[in-house]
């Protein structure tokens, strides 16, 4: 049924009021013959009549569209061949007004060949350009269980694909590298595959830095300079190692639309180029070039759609790579914290104040660690953003008469920067300065290169919640996973620092907790009447518990107890049972240890001031 719905929008998409290729290749071979005074076999018109005739049919067909000169001199050929004897690929009419054109005209069809030319000059060089530039990455991952937080799942192969940019590094994407174990890469034209380490990891802006150390890979090797953001209708070429072959592919398209897009990888809005050319697996990580530098990096396609590919814009990547550079490490993208609404209506506009002249979105939430939530208040209106005025529906100008949401200037600012904003409170205008940085979301969205935390305690497993978490319930996890637990996901803020959602995600079977079973998926409010902070603060409650009964309360208002001597025993003998190597996972056990060294020595100099 799926694969009939699909075939259908296949159909209906490549439907056109206007002529397709097919049918016009019927009205020229049933055209009528020319003229007996005529020679029988005459010459093939100029191919910029055909060009001229077939671009702009060609061009209004949805689906994959080439432009090459090579290709539309070989269709039309096919076109000659498959005619009657003597049959002409135009009306003589035509032709004849074709020949009997000014000079003018000449001159227009001289400049649409160099056109033409031009383009298909800028792809060859573009691919001259990636072969001793775009190199091949092998990746083996390992991804965690969060069903089984102490294991990781089977380890699997992936490919995709990079290039170099100046100084020694590799850019591709961290999709490509994500819970890596072991990087290779090849070079174009070498069967050697080359150790290389991840430097750097933006899950949230889905690129990655690798280094090779070997100098026998650097040998021949050239870097990509980084370009601009094309303008609509610009001609790229995707440069990669997609599936379906192993050498080095060449695709070309033409920008189709730019503006903030969700990254699948990280969950987060940022710039993105929509363009047509074919992006598939294996694509991830290489170069779009336009004309002799790098305008992006593929990274993700629409699902269900035809030649729709998205690629990362320069900006996002040069803050990227400045971040790394400035910092040793991924620094993150800056948020101002806040929820806005849209101020469309007049009566809404009205109600806050707002002159006709004024133009702003509505203030709805702000996150409690944000900068934004000491100087902004709820019901504020933003009028504008470091000076550039902001619409009613949330975009700000941008190039030649385009527009984007305000969030993409935002994100292009480094971590600490200050921003000013105009905003209209109790009908009265105000400029405030706010400090912007990267927010961690109170339910982590991703958990990348990392172990998840876990504690165990009488069959009891303790975690914090997360998104991953959520998603293990399978593709629709949304609708599949706990309804509660998802909503919290999706819509709570922090209310301070280091605060997590604690959930008891399953229950160990055993003697000691017969009867809790049906108690798992369900979050933990209180440990013996003291309020659960984060999974480290639950550990540290359980263990430093010093009453005889040891307490849990929980969503809907249940509630655990236990013998607590009782179910510290039965600890071991539950972990021995499930072959689990530890009842604490290792990011809690360092900074436990690391608490304890910090004590001491806190200990020591007290009592050498003493």
């Amino acid at each position: 049924m799926l694969a009939s719905v699909r075939s259908l929008r296949r159909l209906s998409s490549s439907s056109s009021p206007s002529l397709s290729p097919a049918s016009l290749r019927r009205l020229l071979l049933h055209h009528r013959p020319p003229p007996p005074s005529l020679p029988t076999r005459s010459p093939l018109p100029p191919f910029r009549t055909l060009a001229r005739g077939l671009l702009p049919l060609l061009a209004a067909r949805p689906g994959p569209r080439r432009f090459s000169t090579a290709t539309c001199s070989s269709t039309l050929f096919r076109v000659g061949e498959c005619g009657a004897p003597g049959a002409t690929a135009i009306p003589e009419a035509e032709r004849g007004e074709e020949e009997g054109e000014g000079e003018g005209e000449r001159e227009d069809g001289g400049e649409a060949d160099a056109a033409a030319a031009r383009h298909d000059t800028d792809a060859y060089a573009a691919v001259e350009l990636a072969l001793d530039s775009v190199v091949k990455v092998f990746t083996v991952s390992s991804s965690p269980n969060y069903f089984l937080p102490w294991q990781n799942k089977a380890q699997r192969e992936s490919m995709g694909s990079g290039f170099v940019i100046p100084g020694r590094r590799i850019v591709t994407n961290a999709h490509v590298v994500a819970d890596h174990t072991f990087v290779l890469v090849r070079k174009h034209g070498s069967p050697t595959k080359y150790k290389a380490e991840v430097q750097a990891v933006g899950h949230e802006c889905d690129l990655a830095l690798l280094k090779v150390d070997s100098e026998e890979f650097w040998d021949g090797m050239n870097s990509l300079e980084l370009g601009d953001i094309p303008f609509l209708q610009e001609a790229v070429a995707v440069v990669g190692y997609p599936q379906g072959g192993d050498n080095i592919s060449v695709t070309k398209g033409v920008v189709s639309r730019v503006e903030p897009t969700q990254y699948a990888h990280g969950a987060t809005q940022l710039m993105a180029i929509q363009i047509d050319a074919a992006i598939n697996p294996g694509n991830s990580g290489g170069p779009a070039i336009m004309g002799d530098k790098v305008a992006g990096v593929a990274f993700q396609n629409l699902s269900g759609a035809e030649n729709i590919g998205y690629i990362i814009p320069v900006p996002v990547i040069k803050r990227f790579i400045s971040g790394v550079e400035e910092s040793g490490k991924y620094s993150g993208f800056c948020t101002l914290g806040i929820s806005c609404q849209a101020t469309e209506n007049i009566q809404l506009r009205e109600c806050f104040g707002m002159k006709p002249d004024l133009t702003g979105v509505l203030v709805s939430r702000i996150n409690p660690l944000s900068d934004a939530h000491r100087v902004l208040k709820k019901d504020d209106i933003l009028l504008e953003f470091d000076g550039v005025p902001i619409a009613n529906d949330g975009t700000v100008p941008f190039r030649n008469r385009e527009r984007i949401t305000f969030d993409h200037l935002v994100s292009m600012k480094k971590p600490g920067e200050t921003a000013v904003l105009k905003v209209l409170r109790d009908g009265k205008e105000h400029e405030l300065n706010v400090t912007v940085r990267p927010l961690q979301p109170l339910v982590p969205v991703h958990q990348f290169d990392k172990l998840p935390s876990y504690y165990i305690f009488a069959g009891f497993v303790f975690i914090p919640l997360t998104q991953p978490y959520l998603h293990e319930f399978g593709e629709d996890w949304y609708n599949n996973s706990p309804r509660r637990l998802c909503e919290r996901a999706l819509r709570e803020l922090p209310k301070k620092a280091g605060e997590q959602l604690v959930i008891l995600s399953q229950v160990l079977m055993d003697d000691i907790n017969v009867g809790y079973e049906r108690l798992a998926e369900l979050q933990v409010k209180k440990v013996n009447g003291v309020e659960v902070e984060n999974l480290k603060h639950l550990c540290s409650l359980v263990e430093g518990c010093t009453e005889e009964n040891l307490r849990f309360d929980l969503d809907d208002e249940r509630v655990i107890v236990l013998k607590y001597q009782n179910a510290k025993l039965a600890t071991s003998r539950i972990l021995k049972r499930h072959r689990i190597p530890s009842a604490i996972s290792a990011d809690l056990v360092d900074e436990q240890a690391t608490d304890g060294e910090e004590a001491t020595n806190g200990e020591i100099e007290a009592s050498c001031t003493s």
